[in-house]
């Protein structure tokens, strides 16, 4: 059983019409058709997906050379309407009577393979292997526990302080979500956040980060900062600048104490749309800071067409800056363009003094890391700034 799904197709179909998909969709049916034989079966199971079951195969290697077959079939160009295309496919396979003696589950397995092709860089082909449903078992479970943390109350926010480099002050806290699962003890946000994502429950968790940590910001002092991420999935939301305002206005937090970070992928995805959402934040005086710089694709070209008001430096050019042949240039770089740009400079990741020191040195203006504090709950945080508050005033 091969779980075919075409490549890139709703790029095609929004760019160039249905009208041009649908006629792809029938090239590709029939050249998908011209490599079978009349033992075998072809269907399309929907949308851009194709199903085909091949009969009598003889080993793995007959299955291999049949799929290579079937991709390089698909990847010929094509002429649809005028248009000339080219496109690919991720393939999943499922062997009978290994994977599966009925057609549902032969289905399930050459689909959950399929994603094992695209979660490969697409363009390939993946044997199923009972590790596949295991996972997508515990993606369906982690959902599930998710929705009821949700309605439970089971997550939590830490606060990391950002520290100035120049005289060791906390000008501001990043707002980290935790979550304590009840049995799992801490899940790691690199674990969930992806799933939160996928289905669409970080806009209801972004909300209530940003009401939550805008109304503990309130009782900060008043020269520290609060910074929140925000996910390509909310950026997306066209009442997202209404959610700022309104956490805003209910927790008393000035706008210009606010700070969202977003990464390059929010840009990537669909940067015209991105951008206007962030002018309208920046228009009711909320910082815009780019987080994770370096990692993406199209860093300096984001920097000329949005006024940030940060750039946040990513961890893995901190980690060596120390070294001959470490991160030391890159970060000098940015750190000159932050600052011809009026742009401040925040290194993330800084666990030592001698990282410390050369950060200093090369002009960046902020530094976060376990070197000065790791992630703490909203009470040990204002502990850190009473204990703060008392030493300035002995002092």
């Amino acid at each position: 059983m091969l779980y075919i799904d075409i490549d890139e197709f709703k790029g095609i179909n929004d760019s160039l019409g249905h009208h041009v998909g649908d006629e792809l969709l029938k090239i590709v049916a029939s050249r998908i058709k011209n490599c079978i034989r009349e033992t075998d079966l072809v269907a399309r199971l929907g949308g851009d997906e194709f199903a085909v079951i091949q009969t009598n195969a003889e080993n793995v290697a007959n299955v291999v050379e049949f799929v290579t077959r079937i991709h390089e079939a698909i990847r010929q160009p094509y002429q649809c309407l005028g248009h000339q295309l080219s496109t690919d496919a991720s393939i999943g396979i499922a062997l009978a009577p290994r994977d599966g003696i009925d057609l549902d589950q032969l289905i399930k397995n050459a689909d959950l393979a399929m994603y094992g092709a695209k979660a490969d860089g697409r363009r390939t082909h993946r044997f199923f292997e009972p590790a596949m449903d295991a996972r997508a078992k515990a993606r369906l479970a982690l959902q599930q526990d998710l929705r009821q943390a949700l309605l439970d109350g089971g997550f939590e926010i830490h606060y990391q302080p950002v520290v100035d480099l120049h005289n060791d002050q906390v000008t501001g806290c990043e707002a980290l979500l935790r979550w304590r699962h009840p049995e799992r003890g801490m899940i790691s946000p690199a674990e969930f956040i992806p799933v939160a994502e996928d289905t669409g429950l970080i806009v209801e968790l972004g909300e209530w980060v940003l009401r939550i940590a805008c109304a503990e910001a309130a009782s900060w002092p008043d020269h520290v900062r609060l910074a929140v991420n925000v996910s390509p999935v909310q950026l997306k939301s066209a009442t997202l600048g209404l959610k700022i305002a309104g956490a805003l206005a209910a927790s008393g937090l000035p706008a210009n104490r606010l700070e969202l970070e977003i990464t390059e992928a929010v840009l990537i995805r669909d940067d015209e749309a991105a951008l206007a959402i962030l002018h309208q934040l920046r228009a009711i005086g909320v910082r815009i800071a780019l987080d994770d710089f370096g990692t993406g694709y199209s860093s300096l070209s984001y920097l000329k067409r949005f006024p940030f008001d940060k750039i946040k430096i990513d961890r893995c050019f901190i980690s060596d800056i120390a070294e001959i042949d470490g991160s030391s240039a890159i970060v000098q770089a940015v750190v000159n363009i932050a600052a011809a740009r009026n742009m401040t400079t925040t290194a993330e990741g800084v666990e030592t003094l001698e990282q410390k020191q050369h950060l200093r040195m090369l002009g960046c203006t902020e530094m976060q890391g376990y070197l000065f504090s790791a992630a703490k709950p909203g009470a040990q945080v204002r502990e850190l700034f009473d204990a703060r508050r008392a030493a300035a005033d002995v002092a």
